[in-house]
């Protein structure tokens, strides 16, 4: 059974953003207004140059606010439309809206996961999860490093653009890599790590070399918040 984030009623919106009730209550709505189909671009908890020299300053003020602020926008504009149309019970044009609602719900609900997810080192920034996260990493891979090998194998072989993920199964009680398209949200995993790679997130600085991005992104890789967030689904 799903529950929807970004949502007045379930039946206002059906479409966006389906996470399981655990996940609800893992990431919460801090992404989100309290008003009821608005988002907002969050507020990230550290300055954009504190991510160098492994993230540009310039790479993360343009994704933030401009990227991320783009898919806030397109999805209050896409949900006012949709509520609209819902009330003059205009089926066609709810259908011809939800893939713009799926994208950039999307991408807010995604790139507002991903500044959690990163973290200035020294400051959460890099090293390496610990607690349950440790052992079930160990228990699935053998080793933090081996994980790491193939979470990047993974995420450098995304066709064009999307995002790579290490999720927790609720129904197994395990943790999994996970690749979506585009801006597709992560539905039936709990997200821990996740790496963008939209070229928007690397270029740049990186150019066309993904998987130079993807090595540098471990150095900021806010595992501290990881492993608190799988102790809190796994509990």
């Amino acid at each position: 059974m799903y529950v929807y984030m970004c949502t007045k009623t379930i039946k206002d919106f059906r479409m966006l953003c389906r996470v399981t009730p655990k996940a609800v209550r893992v990431i919460g709505r801090r992404a989100l207004s309290s008003e009821p189909q608005v988002a907002r671009l969050p507020d990230i908890d550290y300055d954009y140059h504190e991510l160098e020299p492994f993230i540009s300053g310039e790479i993360m003020e343009l994704h933030h606010s401009k990227h991320h602020n783009t898919y806030v926008t397109n999805y209050n504009a896409t949900v006012e439309k949709y509520l609209d149309a819902e009330a003059k019970e205009d089926i066609a044009t709810m259908i011809s809206l939800q893939p713009a609602i799926n994208f950039n719900g999307g991408g807010h609900v995604n790139h507002s996961l991903f500044w959690k997810m990163m973290a200035p080192p020294g400051k959460g920034g890099g090293g390496e999860p610990t607690g349950g996260l440790a052992k079930a990493i160990d228990s699935r891979w053998g080793s933090f490093e081996k994980f790491k090998a193939e979470f990047n194998a993974k995420a450098a072989g995304v066709q064009g653009s999307g995002w790579c993920w290490l999720g927790y199964n609720e129904a197994t009680g395990g943790v999994e890599i996970a690749t979506r398209s585009n801006q597709d949200p992560l539905t039936d995993l709990v997200p821990l790590v996740g790496a963008d790679v939209w070229e928007h997130a690397y270029y740049l600085q990186y150019k066309n070399v993904r998987p130079d991005y993807l090595k540098a992104f471990w150095e900021v890789a806010n595992m501290d918040y990881a492993s608190q967030t799988y102790d809190s689904a796994s509990n």
